[in-house]
């Protein structure tokens, strides 16, 4: 480090050596991933007055006529008709409420102001990013202390292992080949599908940064022309029944979240299926408001407050958790 005695601060020296030094007057930003708008759709009709956020979900029950598990054939002088019978159940959960202040003094505002890097600018941008890091961890995996779980490991969703074993292990990345990777997927969006009653296929799968690497990196052979995620996309049963490529994302979250397996237990890797659609899953989301500005003493003073809810699974039969890969 350069260090200065009290002559070369007393001298011109200390002039020169500002003059001479070229400042990058450009704000860096601490490097930080954000992608929950990418996976999830959100549920704008919660309000800050509001305290939790809701859902119902109907069971129908209708016997048969001749049979009670056949159909409702009847007769034409029939004076006992079977009717259907209808149970709501609700879902409810909390929106917790988020805030953050944000304050400078008149003096640092006007120190910024002439050094060209605007504090208050700076101060604002610090409380957006914690405002989305926030939102992206509650989205992906809850919140431990609140016992609240996300997208990627809620207790409603089934969580199974990976049934290829490449001849290295279980790992994608450990020589496993394009059609045992194609395996693993198409057997995890078959056994959602099923889960489903084969009435919605997944149309989305999340992957480990390290595997969706391996799989946009890796051809699928040494005389083939395509990575192996061209060749998912092109030969997933997703694309036949949705009509539609699978689309298949990285998420930073599902690294080390799988079942911990082996001795030493160690975690593993998981991949997940789901169908994204505001009406299978969402999220409850309160969007930023502020107070008016407050002068207190030399302070500049606002909060900013919004809330934040939990990952609303309407139907967990049609999201899927494989570990393992």
């Amino acid at each position: 480090m350069i260090t200065y005695d009290r002559m070369t601060i007393d001298s011109t020296g200390a002039f020169l050596i500002g003059e001479l030094e070229r400042l990058d007057q450009t704000l860096h930003e601490p490097l930080v991933n954000i992608t929950w708008g990418r996976d999830i759709d959100l549920r704008e009709d919660v309000s800050i007055a509001d305290d939790s956020s809701s859902f119902t979900n109907s069971t129908f029950a209708a016997a048969g006529s001749v049979q009670s598990s056949g159909k409702n054939f009847i007769g034409k002088v029939s004076n006992a008709i079977p009717g259907v019978a209808v149970d709501i159940g609700k879902t409810s959960q909390p929106l917790f409420l988020w805030g953050m202040e944000v304050s400078y003094t008149i003096p640092e505002l006007m120190s910024a102001q002439q050094l060209g890097r605007p504090v208050d600018a700076q101060k604002y941008q610090g409380m957006q990013l914690k405002w989305q890091m926030d939102i992206d961890e509650m989205v992906y995996i809850g919140d431990t202390a609140m016992g609240k779980y996300g997208l990627l490991n809620s207790t409603a969703v089934t969580t199974s292992f990976v049934a290829t074993k490449t001849a290295g292990g279980t790992t994608w990345a450990n020589n496993a080949t394009a059609d045992e990777i194609l395996f693993d997927v198409n057997d995890l969006i078959q056994d959602c599908w099923a889960a489903a009653g084969y009435a919605v296929c997944p149309s989305k799968l999340l992957l480990p940064p390290a595997q969706f690497a391996y799989i946009t990196s890796q051809k699928v052979s040494t005389a083939g022309n395509i990575s192996i995620l061209q060749f998912l996309e092109d030969n997933c049963i997703a694309l036949k029944i949705n009509g539609k490529k699978l689309d298949i994302q990285p998420c930073k979250w599902l690294a080390g979240l799988g079942v911990a397996t082996g001795s030493p237990s160690a975690a593993t890797d998981r991949m997940v299926a789901y169908s994204q659609d505001k009406n299978r899953v969402r999220y409850p989301l309160v969007p930023l408001q502020r107070t008016p500005l407050e002068y207190r003493s030399i302070y500049h003073i606002t909060t900013y407050f919004g809330k934040l809810g939990c990952v609303e699974i309407v139907y967990p039969e049609t999201i899927l958790y494989r570990d393992g890969i």
